[in-house]
Formats: C-alpha cells, sequence, structure tokens
C-alpha cells in the first residue's frame, strides 16, 4: 500500500511513449537512488505516488513502478517480458499438452546494449540475467546497494547502441507491466499498426481487451486512494486508436477518476513519404478528437515544430543542443518536461489533484486544433481509401472535423474539458 499517498497509475502506449516512458523512468530512479545515498529526509516530491511497493516469492522488498506498457512484437530486445525481479506465478505456470510436438529454432536472445551494460554494472550487477541490485529508498526500506563500484569513464549513448526504448531502461518492472502486441510487428515493412482503425480494433478483441482489464484490476486494487491515470500515448501511428480505447475504457471503469493524456509524437519527418506522412496526420487528429472525448486533459508534446503536413524546423533551446532526429534525444527533453509539468500532483504536502491540474493546463491551443482540421478538410479521402480500409469509415472522418473545428472554438472560448 502507498501509505496514504494520492496514487497514479502509468499507461505507456507505443514505442516512442517507450522511449519516454524510459527517460522519465530513469529519472524518477536517479532521484530515489540519491535521496537513498545521502540518507535525506524525503523530498517535495512523494515517490509512492508512481511506486508501488511489493515482495518477491523470496522474501525481498520490491519497489516498481505503477505502471502498464504496450508495445509491438520485437521492441523489447533484450528485456524479458515478465521482467527479472521476481517471478509470477501465473506467468510461470506450466501448460500440459498432448498434442504433437513441433521443434522451432529461433535467434539467440539478444544481449544486453554497452551503454546500459556499463550503467548497470557501475551499480554492481547486471540487469537482464535475472539478478538485480536491491537498494535503499527513501522511506527506509530495503537494504544496502549489494556493491558502490563506480565507471571511471562511463560510456555515452550512440545511435548505434540505443535502438529500442528498452536499450537504456534501467528500472525494475513488475511481471504485470509489459503487454505485448504480437499480431504486429515494430520492425520490418509487413503486419505494421500504422492506422488508428487498426489501433481500436486491437482493444475490440477479447484476448487484449481482458488482459488490459486483469492488469487495471490488478494495479488498482491495491491502491488506498487512486487520484487517476497518466497516459502516454503515440499518436501518429495505429497506438493513437489503442489509446483511444484505452481511454474510453478508464472513463467507463473508473468515471471521476483524472485522466490525463499525453499525445507523443517522433521529431522531423520526411517530406519523400506521402502515405506515411497523411497517415500521421490522420491519426494525430483521430487520436486527439477521440482522447480528448474521454479524457480530462489531452496535450500533443512534440519537438517537430508541427503537426500538419508542412514541416516546420524544430523546437530549439538555447543552451540545448540535441539532434532532433534521433528518438533518443527527443525524448529526453519531453520526459524531462513531463517530470515538471506533473510535479503538482506528485507532492508531499498540499498536492494538486490531478483534475484540478487539468482544468490549468486546458490552456488556448485553438490554433492548434483549427489548423489540423483546415488542413483535414482540403484531404482527398479518396486517394487514401487503405486509411478507410483500416477501419474507419467516411462518416467517421466528417464527424472528426467537426470535432475538431469544436474543440477549438471550446478552447477559443476558454471553456476546459470534462472528463
Amino acid at each position: 500500500m502507498a501509505g496514504g499517498a494520492r496514487e497514479v497509475l502509468t499507461l505507456q502506449l507505443g514505442h516512442f511513449a517507450g522511449f519516454v516512458g524510459a527517460h522519465w523512468w530513469n529519472q524518477q530512479d536517479a532521484a530515489l537512488r540519491e535521496a537513498a545515498d545521502a540518507k535525506e529526509t524525503p523530498g517535495e516530491l512523494c515517490p509512492d505516488v508512481l511506486y508501488r511497493a511489493g515482495r518477491t516469492l523470496h522474501g525481498q522488498e520490491t519497489y516498481t513502478p505503477r505502471l502498464i506498457l504496450m508495445d509491438l512484437k520485437g521492441s523489447l530486445n533484450s528485456l524479458k517480458q515478465e521482467g527479472g525481479l521476481y517471478r509470477d506465478k501465473q506467468l510461470d505456470a506450466a501448460i500440459a499438452w498432448q498434442g504433437k510436438l513441433t521443434t522451432h529454432k529461433e535467434e539467440p536472445h539478444p544481449t544486453t546494449n554497452p551503454y546500459l551494460q556499463d550503467l548497470l554494472s557501475a551499480e554492481g550487477a547486471p540487469s537482464r540475467d535475472g539478478i538485480w541490485r536491491t537498494r535503499s529508498v527513501p522511506n527506509g526500506k530495503g537494504p544496502a546497494p549489494l556493491t558502490t563500484a563506480t565507471s571511471p569513464k562511463p560510456l555515452m549513448p550512440t545511435e548505434s547502441s540505443i535502438r529500442v526504448w528498452s536499450d537504456f531502461l534501467r528500472v525494475s518492472l513488475h511481471p504485470r507491466s509489459v503487454c505485448m502486441i504480437q499480431k504486429y510487428n515494430h520492425d520490418g515493412e509487413a503486419c505494421r499498426l500504422e492506422a488508428f482503425g487498426q489501433g481500436e480494433r486491437v482493444l475490440q478483441e477479447p484476448g487484449y481487451l481482458e488482459e488490459l482489464e486483469d492488469r487495471l484490476h490488478f494495479f488498482v486494487e491495491e491502491c488506498d486512494y487512486l487520484q487517476g491515470f497518466q497516459v502516454l500515448c503515440d499518436l501518429h501511428d495505429g497506438f493513437s486508436g489503442v489509446g483511444a480505447k484505452a481511454a474510453e475504457l478508464l472513463q467507463d471503469e473508473y468515471s471521476g477518476r483524472g485522466i490525463i493524456a499525453w499525445g507523443l509524437l517522433p521529431g522531423p519527418y520526411a517530406l519523400g513519404e506521402p502515405r506515411r506522412n497523411i497517415f500521421r496526420l490522420l491519426n494525430t487528429a483521430f487520436g486527439l478528437a477521440r482522447l480528448s472525448a474521454h479524457s480530462s486533459l489531452v496535450c500533443p508534446l512534440s519537438l517537430g515544430g508541427s503537426l500538419g503536413l508542412r514541416p516546420e524546423p524544430p523546437v530549439r533551446f538555447p543552451q540545448l543542443h540535441y539532434d532532433a532526429a534521433l528518438p533518443f534525444h527527443c525524448s529526453a527533453i519531453l520526459a524531462t518536461a513531463l517530470d515538471t509539468v506533473t510535479a503538482p500532483y506528485r507532492l508531499h504536502s498540499s498536492p494538486v489533484s490531478m483534475v484540478h491540474l487539468a482544468e490549468m493546463l486546458n490552456y488556448s491551443w485553438n490554433r492548434t486544433l483549427g489548423d489540423l482540421a483546415q488542413e483535414l478538410s482540403t484531404l482527398d479521402l479518396r486517394r487514401w481509401a487503405s486509411f478507410l480500409d483500416a477501419g474507419v469509415e467516411r462518416d467517421d472522418f466528417q464527424e472528426l472535423l467537426q470535432e475538431l473545428h469544436g474543440l477549438a472554438q471550446c478552447y477559443r472560448a476558454g471553456d476546459g474539458l470534462e472528463a
């Protein structure tokens, strides 16, 4: 139990959301370790809002993110879906099979990349072999770290060393946190989750829907006072549809709780890929409209400079040099922004509720919505029938335009959105 904290359950939906989430959780982990090493009194932020305490089958205390993440097949690299911290009895259960047996040989499991291995070796234990370091946390639970070894010259991440978000995640996850969508591939051109309608249909399938509901119930039922959900959702691909259905489920099942949705988009894109750019535009529009219907707040986050078809230069920061084409760089900046803007509902004393924060952040971004609706109104959908074939009706598109114009007027008038 969280001991009086106003708990928040985080959902990460999509691969870029995984990048932002990995940086986010690494930041939280670094803050926990600094406080523990310095033996400081609890700071202004309450980690129990985002973390849950548990215990392994061997009685070892754990402290893991209150997190459910969804991604596609092939996105985990060296990270095990069930995690390495402790086993879930249900996930370990053997299944008796009396039918014909066939043998399939797979490629060896990827090894941990040098950057992450260097990070973890500095903490005294490898990450992916099932042996995890134990550390004290700010509330005084847990033994001291296994070692205090430090790396004399830490490796810097490179484009070649960071391929997926799990390549640099240094936080232990609960076995019920990772949910993989096996019917779609992360890599390659076949079986891609590229359209809003495909994403909606994922959570219309009983198997995936029941799996998400079971994980929600597991994390929610152990909370003393759940204040709401923060949803990190990719907007540019089919995960916009997954996010829309997930937000609808949260609103139906947990009415009255805050739902803050952060719609994430990677950096700049290439003009020479018209089909991908049109899909990105449509996915973003449908995602924003549908998420707005079921959330206390929806806020798009990107360093790309524009949500439309005409790319604009990425956001520039006077004191910061970054490569906008690298998800590793862009996601780090967005994670830092999230860490700042969500601080009010993670405070130890006098916290601001998620619902109240959503009301304060519902500022006027009507220009963004209005420009997006204007650009969509000039689009000839007959050229992009494949997007409609993925599960979106033509009437849905006309309804979308009306919703975007309505939302733009709503924000222009200064009205907030209600969950």
